[in-house]
């Protein structure tokens, strides 16, 4: 079957515009519900609607300014016109107030998804204490004979392998704010965008969600010994500060003021980046930039394993995730897809 995407002709509905603050909304009256129920209240001490909310509009910036600046720079020499004339028009025409306001709107609404996604996933503990490791650890031994990450450790290595592993992994905390400022600004229709930023905030939603469900730490954090011959790599390093991180919020949830961020099932990683690669599939992305994709979301699906990070049951329910946070964010911004026939015959899909 072959997937192929057919720019929609018509601006995205108005659906579409409120797909992202609706989730945020949504999100955030049911986090502070919770958090008013716990003490804890809305918490953000890693600077989610700060530092990293910046770095982000200084991603849009940047990207804004590729934008425009060499078409300007292009229609200049083109019609022998002044350059800063030139580039304005550009601006002009390219960046309405209403898309530069909608840019900043579908931005911080996707950041508070992610603030309030932060808090509940500290209130799994809270809610869930008990934890599933040990039933998930002899569920995966049995099958396997040895752990996965005992086994791939053996199959690839502990050396460069570990290395190379730990930087696809943390490419993570780059991606999404990355995907977020190329969807909105290079976009040449703002549904494609509006679409993203969707499947992002129901990853988050249906993350936090999954938590409850089967309450884990994951191998690493359930039995460290597995991973005791692994160099000091970046991911390491992280695990050992997540780990402090929780200690500090569960010996004083109230008083702590910090957050936890350790929960196995389901592994985000693998579902946002394999949403990502199923929407550049159906936009039909250039082709190189697909296999790229296909290669980090191979890649992390390892590193979550290899790391211990997750349990293989953690990587399916991912890909669930995924496949149901397109669907979703489809329907609520409205792309639609449907059966239609290609020139030579084959069934397509378009949204």
């Amino acid at each position: 079957m072959q997937v192929r995407h057919e720019a929609p002709s018509k601006p995205a509905p108005l659906r579409g515009y409120a797909a992202a603050p609706a989730i945020a909304a949504v999100m955030l009256v049911a986090t502070l519900i919770a958090g008013e129920h716990y003490g804890i209240g809305l918490r953000d001490p890693d600077g989610v609607i700060g530092a990293r909310l910046v770095f982000v509009f200084a991603l849009v910036g940047i990207f804004w300014a590729l934008d425009v600046f060499p078409r300007g720079i292009r229609r200049a020499v083109t019609n022998s016109a002044p350059v800063l004339r030139s580039i304005l028009g550009v601006a002009r025409e390219r960046w309405s107030w209403r898309r530069a306001g909608t840019v900043v709107g579908l931005i911080i609404a996707f950041y508070i998804t992610y603030l309030c996604y932060r808090n509940v996933k500290s209130y799994v503990p809270l809610a869930r204490p008990e934890l599933m490791d040990y039933d998930l650890l002899e569920f995966e031994r049995s099958l396997f004979g040895e752990n996965p990450a005992t086994l791939l450790h053996q199959l690839l290595g502990t050396g460069i392998t570990a290395h190379v592993l730990s930087t696809t992994y943390l490419l993570f905390l780059t991606f999404v704010p990355l995907s977020v400022a190329v969807a909105l600004v290079w976009s040449t229709n703002m549904s494609a965008g509006l679409w993203w930023i969707a499947v992002l905030s129901l990853n988050w939603v249906l993350g936090a969600a999954s938590y409850f469900v089967l309450p884990s730490l994951g191998p690493a954090f359930a039995s460290p010994e597995l991973f005791a011959d692994l160099p000091r790599t970046g991911t390491v390093a992280l695990q050992d500060v997540l780990l402090e991180d929780r200690a500090a919020f569960l010996g004083s949830p109230i008083g702590s003021g910090a957050l936890q961020s350790i929960a196995a099932f389901a592994s985000l990683h693998v579902s946002i980046v394999l949403s990502g690669v199923i929407v550049a599939h159906l936009l039909r992305a250039p082709r190189a930039f697909r296999i790229a994709l296909w290669v980090y979301f191979v890649l992390t699906a390892i590193a979550t394993i290899y790391f211990g990070w997750h349990y293989l049951v953690d990587d399916l329910g991912g890909v669930v995730i995924a496949l149901v946070a397109v669907y979703g964010g489809a329907r609520m911004t409205g792309w639609r897809f449907e059966p239609i026939r290609s020139r030579t015959g084959i069934l397509a899909s378009r949204a």
